[in-house]
Formats: C-alpha cells, sequence, structure tokens
C-alpha cells in the first residue's frame, strides 16, 4: 500500500510538473500583431508571412507573427496608437510615420539627396545603426529598415520645370515636413493626407499631383488617375518593419535573435526585387499610356538643384535634426562622389 501511495505521489507530482511546464510555455508564447498599409497579396506580406512561418518553427512556436494588413488596422498614427495600448505590437511604417517620435528616422529623404543607390548603400552601411540606436531609445525595435524606392512626380499635366508646379495641387503625407518645406521654396502649397485618402483624392481632383515610387503607385493604383511622370528621382523613400521595444525585451535572447535575422534576410531579399521591379514598374507605367518627361534644360535641373538645397537650409534652421548627423550624411555622398571616376 506505501509502495501504491508512493507511486500515485509521485505520479500526481510529474503531472503538476508537466502542467506547470505547459503553462510556463503557453505564458511565453507570444503572437506579435503587426499591421501595414501594404496591400494583401503584395510581395511585402507575402515575404514577411513566409519569415512568420519561419520565425515560429525556429522558436517552436514560442513567437509568431499575425499581419493584418491593407490598412484594416488603420493609418499609420491609429497604429502607433494602438501600438501605445497594447492592441498592436508593430507595423510597418513610413519614415514619416516614425519621424513624429524620432525625427531623424526621416533624414534620407531629404529632397534630391541621392542619385542612385549606389550612393545610398554606402551612406546607410554607417547610418542604420544609427537610426535604429535612436528608434530603440524612444521605443522601437527596427527588426529591418528596407528600400521603398525613389519617388517621382507623377501628375495631371507636364512637369518639365519648377514653374509648371503653378497650381498643382500637391500631395503629401500628413507631417512629411521636408516635402512642405522643398515645395514651399518652390511656390507650392502642398495638400496633405494620410495615404489611405490619396486615391480618392485624385478621383475627384482634389489633388492632381503625387510623388511616389513606381511600384508603390501601381500596388496603390493611383496610376489610372495620372498621365505624367517627371523622370528625375526626387527623394529616396524607405520604411521600417518595427516592434514594440518592451514586447520585444520580454521575449528570449535566442527568438529576439531568429526574430531579428529571419525579418532581416527577408527585407534583403525585397530590397533586391524592389530595385530590379523598379525598372520593370517604370516600363508597366509606359506600357499603361503613362507619359515620361524630364526637365527642360540643364539650367532647369539646376533649379530643382537650388530649391533642394535651400530647404534644407531652412531644415536645419529648425533644429528638428540632429545637424551632426545631416553633416555626417551628406560628408558621406561626397566621399562617395569624389572617390567615382570621371566621366569621359
Amino acid at each position: 500500500m506505501h509502495s501504491r501511495s508512493h507511486l500515485l505521489q509521485c505520479a500526481a507530482f510529474a503531472l503538476l510538473l508537466l502542467a506547470l511546464l505547459l503553462l510556463a510555455a503557453t505564458a511565453e508564447a507570444k503572437t506579435l500583431k503587426i499591421a501595414t498599409l501594404v496591400p494583401d497579396g503584395s510581395s511585402w506580406v507575402a515575404e514577411m508571412r513566409k519569415a512568420g512561418d519561419t520565425i515560429a518553427e525556429k522558436t517552436q512556436g514560442r513567437v509568431k507573427l499575425k499581419f493584418y494588413p491593407g490598412g484594416v488596422m488603420g493609418n499609420e498614427k491609429t497604429v502607433l496608437r494602438k501600438m501605445r495600448a497594447g492592441q498592436l505590437h508593430g507595423g510597418a511604417f513610413t519614415s514619416g510615420a516614425l519621424a513624429q517620435v524620432y525625427p531623424d528616422a526621416e533624414l534620407y529623404s531629404l529632397p534630391l539627396l541621392f542619385r542612385s543607390y549606389d550612393e545610398v548603400d554606402p551612406v546607410r552601411e554607417q547610418i542604420d545603426p544609427i537610426i535604429r540606436e535612436g528608434l530603440a531609445k524612444k521605443g522601437f525595435e527596427a527588426l529591418a529598415i528596407s528600400d521603398t524606392g525613389f519617388a517621382y512626380l507623377m501628375s495631371q499635366k507636364p512637369l518639365r520645370e519648377v514653374g509648371d508646379l503653378d497650381g498643382t495641387r500637391v500631395w503629401i503625407v500628413e507631417g512629411d515636413l521636408m516635402s512642405e518645406v522643398a515645395l514651399e521654396v518652390a511656390g507650392v502649397s502642398p495638400v496633405q493626407l494620410p495615404i489611405d485618402d490619396v486615391y480618392t483624392a485624385l478621383q475627384t481632383h482634389l489633388i492632381d499631383t503625387v510623388a511616389s515610387p513606381p511600384m508603390a503607385t501601381i500596388a496603390f493604383q493611383w496610376h489610372t488617375k495620372v498621365a505624367y511622370l517627371t523622370d528625375v528621382p526626387l527623394m529616396y523613400l524607405f520604411g521600417f518593419f518595427a516592434v514594440d521595444r518592451k514586447v520585444f525585451d520580454k521575449l528570449r535572447p535566442g527568438d529576439q535573435a531568429i526574430l531579428r535575422e529571419t525579418v532581416a534576410a527577408s527585407a534583403a531579399r525585397l530590397d533586391s526585387e524592389n530595385r530590379a521591379g523598379e525598372l520593370n514598374a517604370k516600363q508597366a507605367l509606359r506600357n499603361q499610356g503613362i507619359e515620361f518627361v524630364t526637365a527642360s534644360s540643364a539650367a532647369e535641373l539646376k533649379r530643382w538643384h537650388e530649391i533642394s538645397t535651400q530647404a534644407l537650409v531652412k531644415l536645419r534652421e529648425m533644429d528638428r535634426y540632429s545637424d551632426t548627423m545631416i553633416s555626417e550624411i551628406l560628408r558621406l555622398i561626397e566621399e562617395y562622389r569624389a572617390a567615382q571616376p570621371e566621366p569621359r
């Protein structure tokens, strides 16, 4: 009897231990709810869902990603508010959205700063870690910083000269101080709207001009409401896949590393595809009847760059951004350009 009682006690203890282990595993498991304006069915959503499957497998289910695409959780301001309330844990954000909490997050998008991706890469190699650190201090873990592409002016009338902007109704995203300052230097008062209102605004003629990467223009169907593309890279746009730092810090260190590495690998694949796809997207716009125009002369192109220079002076005077960071980005660009062979 004593032996049987002892066995029952051991079995009960084993069951209790198993239950506690299962409870601990359940309590530790975390499903990160991620919202984005990017439409469902897009390459970004498809790639990140694959990343989520890999993360769930490698963490043995302790970390899972659940995506809410297409703006179903609201615009970026709403997503940030829901993150603060704990209803969401992260999102895919434009640089302008996170600039509301950390202004230097959008410095790569200074107008006419970069001429090509060849200039972007060496700058990002040095500056990305600084931006990640700045965001971390504001409560965000930036799992990826990704290309969105170079933005081009797309409009319902040809824009070959700065003067052609007179009378245009140019859209900029809410809170986009950089574009606002640049356009004001050019004598234009922009229309500020959330991204999800742009298609309707084009349709109703509330706006007639957007600055957007070709791939994004096609994804959001804005290209169906414009007729011209000014073939001068206006600004380099990029975005963040970021999660709440408090939630991230509660994950196991090993799971944090898996999350970082898997998302970063997926983002790198997307960047490579997007850069190749940008040329295809421009050709697709041509095939849809969009007419490509450019600056009417070298002197006119110089005027565009003069506006950019004046805008940068004004932005630096506002004391919103780190002057040291701006200077370092400009130094890295000039260093890269100086190292390039002279054209023959």
